[in-house]
């Protein structure tokens, strides 16, 4: 009995990608196609016409982004490591276009967008992958530099300068932000010496006050999210409404399609506030398996990471190092801007609030990290 049963398991074939991280990236898309759903209906059909026109539109950047990473799970890891410069190039062009006036597309005073015909793209999204690519490049070119020289760590700071300049003309400080994070995350899972991480650190969290403060409406959302209820109806308006949504959620919140806080009271519901509206219809419970859905995310990619660093893939290793940090980093601060603990930042969560960008990129991501996974597959 035993031996036809084990015959019967060596005859499947084993999977040619991660499970899991099929499983977990696919649970929360469904949440967020849902969430987004529920969010959007009643502000689209009463300024569209159309109930479902955002769901549509997410389901239609899903669908484009499933093809282009059915396309880019085609090809071996190494070449990304070879066109990591050509890649971080494309990016800062593209973001030196978008702040030309006709080019670039402006959305609630931001200049953030380049046009294709239907499609509307968010460069900063393309410029959080070229960065990680070229970072995990630039990693294992320079590993002993790293380690051993300040000056290993202080090259790509001028290029990420660049990049950060960029970002903070269209402006866009939550990007900012989310780069320099992830780069400093790949840098110390580099091995870097404490001590230089810890000056450079440093040097980045002081540059990053000083651009916080130097701006007025940025020093007032610094201000203002300590104590929102003090300008309830002005610069705290978004952080009450979406305060109120959590309160109104309790253990199990007010049902699917019952919230209040989505008709017309919080502003970006179906995005940069989808959490929120989660919170107020799945109530905690909904928030503890969204949040452990992203955290058990994180920790699949980390492990498929670790793989091909055990294999000796170093770029590999540090490119799922990489994409790991970023979700991880824009998911904690999207959750802290929603609950207040975080000043208020355009931060969408990854894979489940409404966006196009954020979608198509996503998608290319998760189809890196599943061809890592069967490389490790074919090397072990």
């Amino acid at each position: 009995m035993q031996n036809s049963y084990t015959s019967r398991r060596a005859m499947v074939p084993p999977a040619p990608y991660d499970r899991w991280l099929i499983y977990l990236v696919l649970s929360l898309v469904a949440i967020g196609l849902l969430m987004v759903a529920s969010a959007s209906i009643v502000i689209s059909d009463r300024e569209l016409h159309q109930p479902f026109y955002f769901f549509y539109r997410q389901l239609f950047y899903l669908v484009l982004g499933t093809l282009l990473g059915s396309i880019v799970v085609q090809f071996k890891i190494e070449l990304w490591e070879k066109i990591s410069g050509a890649l971080l190039v494309g990016a800062m062009l593209l973001l030196a276009l978008v702040l030309l006036p006709g080019i670039g597309h402006s959305v609630n005073g931001s200049a953030r967008w380049i046009g294709f015909g239907p499609i509307s793209i968010q460069v900063s999204e393309l410029a959080k992958c070229a960065v990680v690519i070229y970072m995990a490049s630039y990693l294992v070119r320079r590993n002993q530099e790293i380690k051993n020289s300040l000056s290993g760590f202080l090259k790509p700071l001028g290029i990420l300068a660049v990049i950060a300049i960029l970002l903070l003309r269209e402006p866009d400080f939550g990007a900012t932000v989310v780069i320099m994070a992830t780069a400093l995350g790949m840098m110390f899972l580099a091995n870097m010496q404490v001590r230089h991480f810890v000056l450079l650190l440093m040097g980045v969290l002081i540059a990053l006050s000083v651009i916080a403060i130097s701006a007025p409406y940025r020093l007032l959302r610094l201000t203002s999210f300590l104590n929102p209820w003090t300008n309830a109806f002005d610069s705290g308006y978004q952080l009450t409404q979406s305060l109120i949504a959590f309160g109104r959620g309790g253990w199990f919140g007010v049902g699917l399609g019952n919230s209040i806080q989505k008709l017309f009271y919080l502003p970006e519901a179906q995005s940069d506030f989808l959490f929120a509206v989660i919170a107020e219809e799945l109530g905690l419970v909904g928030m503890l398996i969204v949040t452990g859905l992203f955290t058990l995310l994180v920790m699949r990619i980390l492990y498929i990471g670790r793989k091909a660093q055990h294999l000796g893939r170093h770029f590999a290793g540090f490119l799922a190092y990489g994409f790991g940090l970023w979700i991880a980093i824009q998911f904690i601060v999207s959750i802290g801007v929603n609950c207040g603990i975080l000043p208020t930042k355009g931060l969408t969560l990854p894979l489940v609030s409404y966006g196009g960008s954020s979608m198509l990129v996503n998608c290319i991501v998760i189809a890196l990290l599943m061809r890592i996974d069967y490389e490790n597959r074919g090397f072990s």
